[in-house]
């Protein structure tokens, strides 16, 4: 079934004398189904949205992602039998697809964002359904990177629709409520993994079969029920680096060195020090799922209360607590809290992207979502199989070295201006005594 992209005008002549009708309904403050409404956002009718999609897409990537997210270790660990150096390379090897993200603006020379998020997510969910039939490190590397592939793409194209999709005035809550329906997708993954795996005595390939194979089912409903959506803005086709852009680009790099403290030796301190089993991680995650669900659109309206700054603030300084903790931790209850607090701290990354969106020239949002992926991973690489040669020496270094990144993410969080926008990028405390002129 296809259907046309919304934003194309609907044919017709207007009477004579009178408006067009695009611009009647606009005046009496409605948009045509299937017109451009007046601030270059596409709408749907009814609940085929921009909105409704971008949260059923997100729900779609959870089921498998979350399911793999939850398994990943203990599979690596019980049965490939890894250590910390395996783990990292493999993680390492995740991280590739993220590093190369950019190369997403040339595949959208040959198809639109849309469409390039959905064959993402195809990827993801065979990547992940695939996984437990290849049980050896060789065969764990190579699923991990479709699976990668999938989740990275799926993540570029993610971010730039929201930024183009979502009226500025509205980014923060409408990404919070993005974050919510993923974390429901979460629970239900990882809900279903902590009552049936001990009850059905269920097998890695099962789990990851069914996973991946729920996010194609999703994909397939998605294709069916939505329509092609015009971006915004017609997006620069090129790579994009501007210089104005740097502050977003380091709080982007350092968001992702901090990142992969959490999401590659968190999670293994879990398994390897506290001897977390299948479902004692997933019920671990299903606390997380539930705080994302319920706080996610809270945080995305107090960010847009309080404004970036201070959202970007409150964050680091948090991290920084988290982080020297983990160091020294030594009882599972405080550990799983750390966990479940640092994982709070990722919704508060909204507050990073409603700043791009802010002083971004809007043709610039798809090829800096690109390169902006590229920068986050540039640390993710190389981190996770550095510092696991780091964490067969010293664990507590590892997480003090994160403390060190939060605190640099807290000083660049510093210069955030209070009201961004083009032209106000970065606000430097010696910046107006040096564009002050001489006496």
């Amino acid at each position: 079934m296809t259907h046309p992209p919304v934003g194309t005008p609907t044919a017709g002549t207007p009477p004579s004398g009178g408006p067009a009708p695009s611009t009647a309904y606009q005046e009496a403050g409605a948009t045509v189904p299937g017109s451009r409404p007046p601030n270059g956002i596409p709408s749907g009718t009814g609940w085929r949205s921009p909105l409704m999609l971008l949260m059923i897409m997100a729900a779609a990537m959870q089921l498998s992602f979350a399911a793999w997210w939850n398994l990943m270790n203990n599979f690596a660990v019980h049965e490939l039998g890894f250590t910390g150096r395996e783990i990292g390379i493999q993680q390492s090897i995740r991280e590739i697809p993220g590093f190369l993200a950019f190369t997403a603006i040339y595949v959208l020379l040959v198809m639109r964002e849309q469409t390039l998020a959905y064959v993402s997510l195809a990827f993801l969910g065979i990547g992940v359904a695939a996984t437990g039939y290849f049980p050896t490190t060789w065969g764990f590397y190579l699923t991990t990177f479709v699976m990668s592939v999938g989740f990275h793409y799926y993540e570029t194209m993610n971010q730039s629709l929201s930024l183009q999709w979502l009226p500025k005035e509205k980014a923060a809550a409408g990404m919070g409520k993005i974050l919510a329906v993923g974390a429901f997708a979460q629970l239900v993954a990882y809900g279903i993994i902590f009552i049936a795996w001990k009850t059905f005595e269920l097998h890695f390939s099962t789990v990851f079969l069914i996973a991946g194979v729920l996010t194609l089912v999703v994909l397939g409903f998605l294709l069916v029920a939505f329509p092609q959506f015009r971006e915004g803005v017609p997006q620069r086709k090129k790579l994009v680096l501007r210089r104005r852009y740097w502050l977003y680009y380091a709080l982007t790099f350092m968001g992702g060195a901090r990142r992969q403290i959490f999401t590659v030796f968190a999670g293994f301190l879990m398994v390897e020090r506290f001897g977390y089993d299948v479902h004692e991680v997933a019920g671990l995650f299903l606390i997380n799922g539930t705080f994302n669900m319920l706080l996610a659109p809270k945080i995305g309206s107090w960010i847009g209360k309080v404004g970036e700054k201070t959202a970007l603030t409150v964050e680091y300084v948090g991290l920084i607590g988290v982080f020297l903790t983990y160091a020294f931790v030594t009882n599972a209850h405080l550990a799983a809290a750390l966990y479940v607090v640092d994982h709070a701290f990722f919704a508060v990354a909204i507050a990073m992207k409603t700043y791009f969106q802010k002083i971004a020239d809007p043709a610039d949002i798809a090829p800096t979502a690109g390169v902006a992926f590229t920068i986050n991973h540039i640390a993710a690489v190389v981190i996770p199989a550095a510092f696991g040669l780091i964490w067969l020496v010293s664990p507590a270094a590892v997480f003090l070295i994160g403390a060190g990144m939060a605190c640099v993410s807290l000083i660049l969080a510093r210069i955030v201006p209070d009201d961004p926008s083009e032209g106000n990028e970065v606000a430097l405390p010696f910046r107006k005594v040096l564009a002050s002129p001489a006496e």
